[in-house]
């Protein structure tokens, strides 16, 4: 965006009704960026919603400002309301309305008003008024910081607002190890320990609260890890059973798919859950290097994301869904050995 853009921008938002929407299933990222530009925004206007489309992590529900985000999954009526009403619908942290569901989805199709996208995945779509895409940012939540410092309103950041926007970089970028963190990334992260976000507090909120079944459910997944030598490739497999066994609750495989990438000489990794009540297996993809896992995932299961994290999904059984995937592999064998 152009400073003329944000400069009209600034001006068109006082007093508006705003909603800020992300994506289905959202992470840290997704509520970090959300909530951050949500009391932001607050300074400008009193009538700002955050909408989810389903519900989000017990770990994030910790985060200020986290009890005032809408959940359309459980309000589709007048959640509906709400964006059809809307003068200015932020969409952060994701480029396509699919992302959001194929419900929600239909009624941001429905809406007309201004829109502006903040996002830091590839292949953006063209639905927003005003576009702030950058594949190369560490996180939304940085692009959130950003957008504030573009706004020249730095000063407005305050210690809710600094949490959020850390938990958000934190979270995407693995704790600061992906390579997407850069010594801007460190610069913004010290500024945002200034204002009053607490590094420490956020970590151990975050990673260090888990719950027995999360542990055991760990276990499950770290005993059906698989490592195929001669892809340099490993995976993990969760059945609905094993969730159901471990009193799974949303967000409590966040994660593992590491566990697999941090196998000796393993460049690709998978988790594959399967979800009977979505009627498919949800895939994450993470890899090393060069190895897009965006297009991998684009390619083979109707997914996408970062060249080193991406997701998909299978309508096919688990069963069905890995054999494909191994199958699948034989087509990237000297990329991956190379």
């Amino acid at each position: 965006m152009t400073k003329a853009e944000y400069t009209e921008l600034k001006k068109l938002i006082p007093n508006k009704n705003i909603v800020i929407v992300t994506h289905k299933n959202p992470d840290g990222d997704a509520i970090g960026s959300s909530l951050a530009l949500y009391g932001y925004l607050k300074n400008f206007t009193e009538q700002v919603s955050v909408v989810v489309p389903n519900d989000f992590p017990e770990f994030l529900k910790w985060m200020p400002g986290a009890d005032e985000i809408i959940i359309f999954e459980e309000k589709k009526e007048s959640v509906s309301q709400i964006l059809l009403q809307a003068e200015i619908i932020f969409t952060l942290d994701f480029n396509h309305y699919s992302r959001t569901g194929d419900e929600m989805q239909a009624v941001l199709s429905q809406t007309s008003c201004l829109k502006m996208m903040i996002d830091h995945h590839q292949q953006p779509d063209d639905y927003a008024t005003y576009t702030y895409s950058d594949t190369g940012m560490s996180s939304t939540a940085q692009m959130v910081y950003n957008f504030i410092e573009a706004m020249d309103d730095l000063s407005l950041i305050d210690k809710d607002i600094a949490t959020n926007i850390y938990t958000g970089i934190m979270t995407d970028t693995g704790s600061f190890r992906f390579r997407s963190t850069t010594e801007t990334t460190h610069r913004i992260v010290a500024f945002l320990i200034e204002k009053g976000a607490d590094n420490t507090e956020i970590h151990e909120n975050v990673f260090d609260r888990n719950s027995y079944h999360r542990m055991q459910l760990l276990a499950t997944a770290l005993k059906n890890l698989v490592v195929l030598p001669h892809f340099r490739t490993a995976y993990i497999t969760l059945s609905q059973k094993e969730l159901e066994k471990n009193h799974f609750k949303k967000g409590d495989y966040e994660g593992f798919v590491n566990h697999a990438l941090s196998v000796n000489n393993v460049i690709l990794a998978c988790l594959f859950v399967e979800s009977t009540e979505e009627k498919m297996v949800k895939i994450s993809f993470r890899s090393k290097g060069s190895f897009s896992v965006n297009e991998f995932a684009r390619n083979h299961f109707s997914g996408g994301g970062h060249t080193n994290a991406a997701g998909g999904k299978s309508f096919d059984t688990l069963t069905d869904t890995v054999k494909k995937f191994i199958t699948t592999l034989d087509l990237y064998k000297t990329q991956l050995n190379g």
